[in-house]
C-alpha cells in the first residue's frame, strides 16, 4: 500500500526554501490561528507518592507520553482555574533543554494530568491529530521551532514563537485521511518494532544462558557434557560448580586499583594525559574518541594508567559493567569512577574469563546487597571481597574461546536487529514528514482502511470551530502575509 503512494497531482512553490513545493490547494497557516496556547503550572507542586501525573520534558518522546520516571503531585496542591489540568487531544510542547520542541498529544490515559514549565496547545480550527503530526514534522520542529529556541542566550521556546510557526493545512477531510493513514502505519511499525525488541530480549536470554553454563561449569566446553562431580560454591549467584574448581575472593587473584579523582583546580597542563571515564566503558567496548585530559604526574603513571589486558570495571552507574583495555592509546589514564583489575599471575588467570564472570554476576545482581544508597556504588573494598569461581588457566582459556565464538553470532544478530529497529524508526519519521507536507497523497489509501481504526472512531471533527477562509496564494507566502 505504501509503495503505491504518489505525489499530489498539482503542486506549487510555497515561497519558502525550507518548505519547498506543497499541494496547490493546501493553506499555510500560523499555529496561533488554529489553536490556543497556554503555559503549564510553572513551578509545579511538590512530588507526592500518588496523585496526578506530572508530565515533564523527559516524559515526552517521539510523539508519545512515556511512563519512565513519571512523578505525581497531590491534586489538592494544583491551583484551581487556569486550565491547569490537561485534556485528551491537547498537545504538550517542550519549552527548553535537550528535548526542546519535542511534542506529544495527550492520550485518554493522561487526561487530567498536569505539566509544569512546558506549553499546551488546544487545537480549535483543525484536527488535533493532524496538528500533532505537523508539530513533529521537520519543517515545523527543526526548521522553525528549534531555530526559534536559539534566539536567546538560554535556548527556549515561548508561546509567541510557537504560535508564529507556519503549519501546512489541507482540507478537513484530508486532515482526517492523513491522520488515519499515519495512525495505521504507525501501529504496524510499532508492532514490527515490538517484535524486534522481543527478539533481542530472547537473544540476550540465550546469551546469558550460554555464559552461565560455561562460567559456572554446568557443561565442560571441551566435551560438551557435564563434569563428573559438583560442589556447592557457597556463593548464591554461582550455585554449584565443578568439584575441582576453586572459589576465592577476587583480591587473591587480581590487583584492584581505583582511578584518579579529577580535580579541575589542580590541572596545570604540564602532565596532561587522556583519561577514561565511566561512560567510556561499555560492555566489551571502550570509547577512545574525544577523551578529556587530566594531569597525571610521572610518579603516578604506574598507578593511574592502563595497559593492554587490564579489565576496567564501572564503580557506579551500571555497577560492574566492564571491558578489557586493548591499548589503543598509550599512555592513557582512568578516572576514579573506574576500577582497574590486573591478574596477579598471568600464568594462572585470564582477564577475558573474568569479563564473562562479571557479565553473569551483573545479570544475577551479585553486586546488589539490598543496602545500596540512592546511587549505587561498588567500592574497592566491596569488590575485593567478592568471591568468584576459578578453574585452571587451561580451562579458563577453553571457556573464553568457546564463549567468544558462541556469543559472537548472537551479538551480531542482536546488532543487526537493533539496526533494523533504527531503520524502522527512521522510515516512520520520513513517512510522517512526507505525508504531513503533501509529498505523498494518501487519500485513496486512507479510504481503503477499515472503518474501525481509532481515528475513524473519534468525533473530534464535530468539535472543530469552522471559519471560512480562502486558500493562501504563492504571492501571500512570498510576502510573508500569512497570518
Amino acid at each position: 500500500m505504501i509503495a503505491a503512494l504518489t505525489p499530489y497531482p498539482e503542486m506549487r512553490d510555497s515561497g519558502e526554501e525550507w518548505l519547498g513545493r506543497v499541494p496547490g490547494h493546501w493553506e499555510v497557516r500560523r499555529l496561533k490561528t488554529l489553536s490556543q496556547i497556554r503555559y503549564g503550572l510553572g513551578q509545579p507542586p511538590k512530588e507526592a507518592a500518588d496523585g496526578l501525573p506530572l508530565i515533564r520534558a523527559t516524559n515526552v518522546s517521539r510523539g508519545e507520553i512515556v511512563e519512565s520516571d513519571m512523578v505525581y503531585v497531590d491534586p489538592s496542591d494544583v491551583p484551581a482555574g487556569r486550565n491547569a489540568l490537561l485534556s485528551e487531544g491537547e498537545i504538550i510542547v517542550v519549552r527548553s533543554g535537550a528535548y526542546t520542541a519535542d511534542s506529544a498529544m495527550i492520550p485518554m490515559a493522561y487526561s487530567g494530568a498536569v505539566t509544569g514549565y512546558d506549553m499546551v496547545v488546544t487545537v480549535t480550527r483543525a484536527l488535533p491529530e493532524f496538528i500533532a503530526l505537523a508539530l513533529r514534522a521537520d519543517y515545523v520542529r527543526d526548521d522553525q521551532l528549534v531555530v526559534a529556541s536559539t534566539r536567546s542566550a538560554q535556548p527556549h521556546l515561548n508561546a509567541q514563537e510557537l504560535g508564529d510557526a507556519f503549519v501546512l493545512l489541507p482540507l478537513l477531510h484530508e486532515q482526517t485521511a492523513i491522520a488515519r493513514f499515519l495512525d495505521d502505519a504507525d501501529r504496524r511499525i510499532r508492532r514490527y518494532i515490538r517484535a524486534k525488541e522481543r527478539l533481542i530480549d530472547l537473544l540476550e536470554e540465550q546469551k546469558q544462558a550460554v555464559v552461565h553454563q560455561a562460567v559456572t561449569g554446568q557443561i565442560n566446553v571441551r566435551t560438551g557434557r557435564p563434569y563428573p562431580a559438583y560442589k556447592d560454591s557457597g556463593v548464591e549467584w554461582l550455585g554449584e560448580i565443578p568439584e575441582h574448581w576453586g572459589v576465592v575472593g577476587l583480591c587473591y587473584r587480581y590487583e584492584q586499583c581505583l582511578g584518579k579523582m579529577l580535580d579541575g583546580k589542580r590541572i596545570t597542563g604540564e602532565y596532561l594525559l587522556p583519561y577514561l571515564r565511566n561512560v567510556d566503558v561499555q560492555w566489551d567496548d571502550i570509547n577512545v574518541a574525544n577523551l578529556p585530559h587530566m594531569d597525571i604526574h610521572p610518579d603516578e603513571m604506574a598507578r593511574y594508567t592502563v595497559r593492554p589486558g587490564d579489565l576496567l570495571v564501572c564503580e557506579g552507574g551500571e555497577v560492574g559493567r566492564c571491558a578489557i583495555w586493548k591499548g589503543e592509546i598509550s599512555p592513557c589514564g582512568f578516572q576514579k569512577a573506574l576500577h582497574r583489575l590486573r591478574p596477579r599471575n598471568y600464568q594462572r588467570d585470564r582477564p577475558r574469563f573474568l569479563y564473562y564472570a562479571f557479565l553473569l554476576a551483573v545479570a544475577r545482581s551479585a553486586f546488589t546487597d539490598g543496602h545500596e544508597s540512592t546511587i549505587a556504588h561498588l567500592t574497592g573494598e566491596k569488590l575485593r571481597r567478592h568471591r568468584f569461581a576459578f578453574p585452571c588457566v587451561d580451562e579458563q582459556t577453553a571457556i573464553v574461546r568457546f564463549l567468544d565464538n558462541a556469543t559472537a553470532a548472537i551479538s551480531r544478530t542482536i546488532e543487526l536487529t537493533r539496526r533494523q529497529i533504527t531503520l524502522l524508526r527512521e522510515y516512520r519519521t520520513r513517512l510522517t514528514a512526507d505525508v504531513a507536507t503533501g509529498k505523498l497523497d494518501v487519500r485513496e489509501a486512507a479510504a481503503n482502511l477499515p472503518e474501525t481504526d481509532p481515528i475513524a472512531g473519534r468525533n473530534r471533527v464535530e468539535t472543530i470551530q469552522t471559519e471560512p477562509r480562502p486558500n493562501a496564494t504563492e504571492h501571500d507566502l512570498a510576502k510573508g502575509a500569512i497570518p
